[in-house]
């Protein structure tokens, strides 16, 4: 499952670098026919840059997400509940040491 979520991030990764280098590169051409201005073009830019890490943040939002129902479906114990477990046995630890 690991190294299928890999691939997937490594494809959407290199879309969104081809994607930028294409769009630099139109961003460029319309520079150059002075359809756009230096300062248009960057914002432009800047935007598309937002947006992808906007949409980066949230990719990983879902994935923790995904991970975490994935994991209480299979039983699988959280930091939490092992936490909670360390504090129960070394509360009955203590207890048998007073006896």
């Amino acid at each position: 499952m690991s190294d299928f979520l890999k691939k997937g991030f490594l494809l959407g990764l290199g879309a969104a670098v081809s994607g930028k280098e294409r769009l630099d590169k139109k961003l460029k051409e319309l520079v150059e026919k002075n359809e756009l201005t230096q300062e248009q073009a960057r914002t432009v830019m800047r935007n598309f840059v937002e947006k992808g890490e906007m949409k980066t943040e949230e990719w990983s939002t879902k994935q923790t997400e995904q991970t975490q129902e994935f994991a209480a479906d299979l039983g699988l114990a959280t930091k939490d509940d092992i936490h909670e477990l360390q504090e129960r046995i070394a509360a009955l630890e203590s207890k048998l040491k007073e006896q």
